[in-house]
């Protein structure tokens, strides 16, 4: 059995070990791999593992051998789905691994832009402190989370663990999703609504044709201006362009994103010159413990493939 993986280095920048995958078949893990090398690393085999590389329906009919695609991640929009199912091949992802580690971003980018660490740590350590005339200084007006609205996107694994932070810091939850649950004390409310009453709104949908620029110029004028944006869900979910005007002309008060709708994204991206923008470079899925998580999964989604059990198969 020939195993490819064709960009393992996010996965595995080398603190993991691929050995437990590699005890399965004739294994080669390539850190990444170009759109021109994939037809070439992908010969012969049954199985691909792919996280960022698009397996579409003209690669597809070129690997008349491949059985099987592991995603190395949830979201499949990497993958076509339907030339896949045409020609049997299974497709499997790994759900939920990293739950809690996309939860603590949220909230740290939230954070930062509530009480300025990162930026006064800054401040402090140039000296400002130092030579202020007061035992007291602060270079942004702060916020106090307690009692405010927290809109959620979204509500998923994902969704539901943010929304559990948010109550612990006494925030008021609501929430717009397409499946709105039933007795679970959850206050659901359209999007417009969570746009129009939310002092932070977090984005926690996966990127379909419909939430594709979701968060667009009339929804964010339909929000209070002292209200924040998150979003760790995906970047083409956001109208850059139009989030990028809203900061800087004053009509929301701030952004913490750790998706963009390329990445990396090229010096012109708007965001990365727009006011009171915090940018991470998607990195909330990728602490040691997901990725610890995402690896067990992903040998174990083989494994069973392999054994005829297939589970986490995408359907």
């Amino acid at each position: 059995m020939k195993i490819v993986v064709l960009d393992g280095y996010t996965l595995n920048p080398g603190d993991l070990s691929w050995d437990e995958l590699k005890a399965l078949g004739d294994c080669i893990v390539h850190e990444r791999t170009a759109p021109g090398e994939l037809l070439e690393r992908a010969s012969g085999a049954q199985v691909l593992l792919t996280n960022k590389v698009t397996l579409d329906r003209e690669a597809m009919e070129q690997l008349p051998e491949l059985a099987y695609i592991g995603v190395l991640a949830t979201g499949i929009n990497v993958v076509d789905v339907e030339a896949a199912r045409e020609r049997g091949i299974v497709i499997t992802n790994v759900p939920a691994y990293s739950t809690d580690s996309v939860a603590q971003l949220v909230f740290a980018l939230l954070l930062e832009l509530a009480s300025g660490v990162g930026r006064h740590d800054t401040e402090v350590h140039a000296g400002k402190w130092s030579r202020s005339p007061d035992f007291s200084f602060s270079e942004i007006s702060t916020t106090e989370l307690a009692g405010l609205t927290f809109g959620i996107v979204g509500f998923g694994e994902i969704g539901r663990a943010v929304a559990r932070i948010a109550e612990a810091f006494r925030m008021k939850v609501i929430v717009h999703t397409r499946t709105p649950g039933k007795d679970d004390g959850i206050a659901y409310v359209d999007l417009e609504t969570v746009f129009a009453e939310s002092d932070v709104v977090s984005l926690h949908c996966p990127l379909t044709p419909e939430t594709r620029s979701l968060v667009n110029r009339d929804r964010l004028r339909r929000m209070k201006d002292t209200a924040i944006l998150i979003n760790t869900s995906r970047g083409p979910v956001v109208d850059e362009s139009a989030l990028a005007q809203a900061l800087n002309e004053g009509k929301i008060a701030g952004a913490g994103v750790d998706v963009l709708s390329v990445e990396p994204p090229p010096e012109d991206n708007p965001l990365l010159g727009a006011r009171n923008c915090i940018i991470t470079p998607h990195i909330a899925w990728a602490t040691l413990a997901a990725r610890e998580r995402l690896m067990d999964t992903v040998v174990g989604n083989v494994r069973a493939w392999m054994e005829g059990r297939a589970v986490n198969v995408v359907s």
